[in-house]
């Protein structure tokens, strides 16, 4: 009876010993070229043992937990994502919401400090009479701004917004005229802007934003030179990565023919225009980085007397706010004095960047 029970104890040591001793066996068996017996293993009668004998051979592979694969997807949920053009210009999310009566950039503001007009307008600068020389060379400069009245109207997803945009032609060289404004333009407009949330795509674009509103635009001057208009414009705003399309609408509301100084406008400016700018990111473009193409196309969709518009423009990186700027206009509607007259520009200077 003795004799076997100190059988049994030798033999659990002995598994004991084998298994505390089985990675050390590996191990120098491995150096001799030899691979271990994984037979052995079967001998153990104990569960437990004779499972760790096995995980030696074939150790479990680590599997993360739920918990653990939760917090990595909230993780990368809660990556910040780079806001888009329209959103900062427009604070369409809620990382990119304007403080209240702010002032923020509407359209874009430049100067252009030397643009050449091979076709410039020879129509008087001021009086009736007057014929004053037109130099070919000026100076071109834009200012636009615009602040948030409303926000989330009713608590939806509307804001109301007032915008002005001023834009000036500048005879500067023409000393012997003393260096007169050709022509200046000021333009107020009240706009709803309603920052959409669809799921669904146009054209690989996503529509971020309709507007709807009331434009104002004259020149301020009196006749035979005064040139006014007001409009009610509709507008798309979509975006696809770097890219911006912009689709302006408008609609002329009338006026009676003693106080229309300019009926036939619509023949020349048409009922709308595209807008589109492509940004190339300094982290995606190397030597192209920080460089943005715009392009801004016109048409009155006339099959006769057809008419329009093409606006071309290029920035390049100069300063953290500044960036240099080269536009080229050619069509008709440059500006309300001109806007029945055909004209071919293009002049270089800075823009303001509203897009970092």
């Amino acid at each position: 009876m003795r004799g076997s029970m100190t059988g049994s104890v030798l033999k659990y040591i002995s598994v004991g010993l084998s298994f505390l001793f089985l990675p050390y066996v590996s191990f120098t068996s491995a150096l001799a070229g030899k691979s271990p017996d994984i037979s052995s293993c079967a001998a153990i009668e104990d569960k437990e043992s004779r499972l760790d004998c096995y995980d030696a051979f074939f150790p479990p592979k680590s599997i993360p937990s739920e918990k653990n694969v939760d917090a990595t997807q909230q993780f990368q949920q809660e990556k910040p994502i780079e806001p888009s053009y329209l959103s900062k210009l427009w604070g369409l999310d809620p990382q990119t919401r304007h403080p209240h009566f702010s002032f923020v950039p509407h359209r874009s503001s430049y100067i252009l400090p030397f643009s050449q007009n091979n076709l410039p307008n020879k129509k008087p600068l001021k009086g009736e009479t007057a014929e004053m020389d037109v130099d070919e060379t000026e100076v071109a400069y834009q200012i636009s701004f615009k602040v948030e009245l409303w926000p989330d109207i009713l608590g939806k997803d509307l804001d109301l917004w007032f915008g002005y945009t001023q834009r000036s032609f500048w005879q500067l060289f023409n000393t012997s005229e003393s260096s007169p404004f050709r022509e200046t333009n000021y333009e107020p407009e009240m706009l709803f802007n309603y920052r959409t949330h669809f799921d669904r795509d146009f054209l690989g674009l996503k529509c971020r934003m309709i507007t709807l509103g009331f434009n104002h635009q004259s020149n301020g001057r009196s006749e035979p030179y005064s040139r006014s208009w007001n409009r009610i414009v509709a507008n798309l705003g979509f975006e696809r990565d770097d890219l911006t399309l912009l689709v302006k609408t408008w609609y002329r509301i009338p006026e009676s023919s003693d106080d229309d100084d300019n009926p036939d406008t619509d023949d020349y400016f048409g009922y709308g225009e595209v807008w589109g700018h492509y940004y190339f990111d300094e982290k995606d473009y190397g030597v192209l980085g920080g460089h943005r193409f715009g392009i801004m196309v016109r048409n009155n969709l006339q099959t006769s007397n057809n008419r329009g518009a093409l606006q071309l423009e290029w920035n390049f990186p100069l300063l953290d706010t500044l960036s240099g700027y080269i536009q080229y206009f050619t069509g008709y509607g440059e500006n309300l004095l001109d806007y029945d007259h055909s004209v071919n520009r293009i002049g270089i200077g800075v823009m303001i960047n509203d897009w970092n």
